[in-house]
């Protein structure tokens, strides 16, 4: 149960959500989008996450699309991880996906609410970021469709009154070699040490980062050592851990250190595994 109560509403087209959000802040409503409701109850119960108005997209229809449209393969945000697995459509993303959690929460965990959740992990958004996928926004300006890369820097950049629709993938992302990895340091499903997705175009290594700092990443300056073969193999995988981002997470699941030593062995096996 969460400490506090609220109105619910459950718009059928996006204009009524944009709408209906833009009323209930101008009424002091703290209005919030909702789709899952893993991270509400989660955060709410300890006091992390409140609001006075839920508004539900999960019934909205361009939220729920998963379809191939010419060369992109579209995926709303109100789908959950479990379909998504299922379906698998994006092998990426489908390998990085069912390790998030268990299949219990994977179930009610969306794919936008994973993205634009608070928690640092946001597994999912890895494989978009490194097929340089197109976001569907809407808000009160209207319909925005914007790379990735421009719009996630930490996490998704959305304004107030704006969320996320849906995520365009081009298809030659889709099919290209891939490696997806989770380290964890307890149970099966415990909380990531770190997670590393990496795929490869033509002869380029991309790869995106999570558990590492509190957010998940793409380092072009991580790639561009990685892929310097004029270097040996352990002065690139070095090279690559000096440009990480900072801070280092150092914490119960892991200290800076640990977690370094463990990123160091995850780059050897992507060189290892997409070099081939």
């Amino acid at each position: 149960m969460l400490p506090f109560d609220f109105d619910y509403y459950k718009p059928q087209t996006l204009k009524e959500a944009v709408d209906l959000f833009q009323y209930l802040d101008q009424q002091g409503n703290q209005p919030m989008f909702f789709s899952g409701g893993t991270e509400l109850i989660t955060l709410g119960r300890i006091d992390l996450a409140y609001t006075d108005a839920v508004i539900d997209i999960k019934d909205i229809a361009e939220s729920k699309v998963m379809k191939v449209s010419g060369d992109h393969l579209i995926l709303g945000s109100t789908l959950s991880l479990t379909k998504i697995e299922e379906a698998n459509l994006f092998p990426l993303l489908t390998k990085t996906a069912s390790e998030i959690a268990d299949h219990t929460a994977r179930v009610k965990i969306t794919l936008g609410g994973n993205i634009c959740a608070q928690i640092f992990y946001r597994e999912a958004v890895l494989p978009f970021l490194l097929a340089d996928s197109q976001v569907l926004i809407i808000g009160p300006e209207g319909k925005k469709v914007i790379p990735i890369n421009e719009i996630f820097h930490e996490q998704l950049r959305l304004k107030r009154g704006e969320f996320l629709v849906q995520l365009a993938t081009d298809s030659q992302f889709i099919t290209a070699p891939f490696i997806s990895i989770k380290h964890r340091q307890q149970w099966d499903t415990g909380y990531p040490l770190i997670t590393i997705a990496a795929l490869k175009t033509g002869q380029e290594i991309r790869v995106a980062i999570s558990g590492l700092c509190p957010f998940p990443f793409r380092s072009k300056e991580v790639e561009s050592v990685l892929n310097n073969t004029g270097l040996s193999l352990a002065a690139r995988v070095e090279g690559a851990l000096e440009v990480v981002p900072d801070p280092i997470l150092d914490d119960v699941e892991g200290s800076a250190e640990y977690r370094l030593f463990v990123l160091q062995n995850l780059f050897y096996d992507v060189l290892a595994g997409l070099e081939r």
